[in-house]
């Protein structure tokens, strides 16, 4: 008899992918150190390539990093990279450099935690099929820190007015998770501190019921800008119940019609030095292979 297949473990509902996350850097040199030296990510080649604005690829998806006023995410990305001891050895490599800055790394159980020079968080994993699927080379999660009450009405509004899955979640904490891609997630962790004010920082995700959840926006005056035919965003989460406020984060909102949508992204291999070059190892893969995921 074939196997039974779990079907509504691929429903990714309205939306499709988790493109970038954008935090505005007053020193283009520090982030290059710290983003490209120091974790070991790509700086696309394509765009953004002039001396105030850097996209830096993480397999599918992107930090953005325009100059101005320094912005702080109220939580934290979670990224997969394989191999800690080489991410451990270059951000000590970098270290010194940094100094004097918010730049720190500490180990921890399952992941090695950096901050960046003003103060942005990241978990840096290794790929582990059982909690991020594939992704081996990724952005799996963005996580914000929010005030106590607020988890369930979060996780109300994403389905209702985005289209877009959403459960709460009890464990080491109450975490409202809206999936906002495969394997991918916006996560709100309820937590007593009061979160800062909000400074501008935006996610970016893709969506194909574009008009659906714009008309919905609309009618509760939370669409914040009109980009272009593509692409528009809002700021606050509201209960969808009686409009409450609940948190604050710019979303950009595209279509998957968006020119720009899933156009191929260079990773390379931070293993490969002028010293111990390879042929045919320039490349970081984004994915796991067969032979390490059989899902």
């Amino acid at each position: 008899m074939q196997q039974p297949f779990d079907r509504a473990a691929e429903d990714l509902g309205n939306a499709i992918h988790l493109e970038h996350v954008n935090v505005q850097v007053p020193d283009q040199r520090l982030a290059t150190l710290f983003y490209v030296a120091g974790i070991g990510l790509t700086r696309d080649p394509y765009l953004m390539v002039s001396d105030s604005n850097m996209w830096v690829n993480v397999g599918r998806s992107q930090f953005h990093l325009p100059s101005g006023r320094p912005q702080v995410l109220r939580g934290h990305s979670g990224i997969v990279i394989a191999g800690r001891q080489a991410l451990l050895q270059r951000l000590a490599a970098v270290a010194p450099k940094l100094e004097g800055t918010a730049f720190s790394y500490r180990e921890r159980n399952d992941h090695v935690e950096a901050v960046c020079p003003w103060g942005n968080r990241l978990r840096c994993f290794e790929p582990d099929a059982g909690r991020f699927g594939r992704i081996a080379l990724g952005m799996p999660y963005v996580e914000f820190e929010v005030p106590r009450g607020t988890a369930e009405a979060i996780s109300r509004f994403y389905p209702e007015i985005m289209g877009i899955p959403a459960s709460v979640v009890n464990g080491d904490g109450t975490v409202a998770r809206a999936k906002v891609g495969k394997d991918q997630y916006l996560q709100f962790r309820e937590s007593d501190a009061a979160p800062g004010g909000f400074d501008g920082h935006h996610i970016q995700i893709y969506i194909t019921d574009f008009s659906g959840p714009y008309q919905r926006l609309r009618e509760r005056n939370l669409i914040s800008r009109e980009d272009n035919q593509y692409q528009y965003r809002f700021c606050d989460i509201v209960d969808p119940a009686d409009g409450r406020h609940l948190f604050t984060v710019e979303h950009e909102v595209r279509s998957a019609t968006h020119p720009m949508y899933l156009r191929p992204l260079v990773n390379r291999n931070p293993a490969q030095t002028n010293r111990t070059s390879a042929n045919g190892y320039d490349q970081a893969p984004w994915a796991m292979g067969p032979d390490q995921y059989d899902g």
